[in-house]
């Protein structure tokens, strides 16, 4: 029960709706960490980054071997062990049913609708833009193509980490420019 508390307080922070600001140039607080951007990866349509390494999750589209999307199964997700010399490595039993897995459904063909298994508020979606599937949230009254998810983790324990902020980065459909929205917990 407390690893999954520990998992809910981490990533209900990044997808929550708690509070939402607009994020200026200058972050207060910064990771000491240099985290890696992930380079070629196949399909990726996300990545997620947390203190306290630079092992990332990555997020990509699940295809079928005729090209097709799995719609059963449409996103894969596993680990870039950038601390072990970039390894892929799968996730275990208990990241993938209490933490960075998803819950997915078929709204149709090229619309599925995403929550992360640890906090269900808010929901992702995958869809289909210009015959290239992305992962969009709303937040601030944005839809926003999601690039990157990070949370940053100050002290605390494994079970109650500290979560100083969670900040989504991506690009506003709208305007077509980067947006990063910080959420701060209060």
């Amino acid at each position: 029960m407390l690893f999954k508390k520990f998992f809910l307080t981490v990533l209900g922070f990044v997808i929550s709706s708690l509070m939402i600001d607009k994020v200026s140039a200058q972050i207060s607080d910064p990771s000491p960490i240099a985290f890696p951007t992930p380079k070629n990866v196949a399909n990726m349509l996300f990545y997620l980054q947390r203190d306290p390494n630079t092992n990332t999750l990555i997020y990509a589209l699940n295809l079928a071997e005729d090209g097709s999307i799995k719609s059963d199964n449409p996103v894969s997700i596993y680990w870039v062990r950038y601390g072990e010399d970039g390894a892929k490595k799968a996730l275990g039993y208990i990241q993938k049913k209490f933490a960075y897995g998803l819950i997915t459904r078929e709204i149709t063909k090229d619309k599925f609708e995403l929550r992360f298994v640890s906090h269900k508020a808010l929901p992702l979606y995958l869809t289909k833009v210009d015959q290239k599937y992305i992962v969009m949230v709303t937040a601030n009254s944005k839809n926003i193509r999601i690039n990157r998810l990070f949370v940053r983790i100050v002290g605390g324990s494994f079970w109650l980490p500290n979560v100083r902020y969670a900040l989504i980065e991506g690009t506003d459909m709208a305007t077509g420019k980067p947006v990063t929205e910080k959420i701060t917990v209060k």
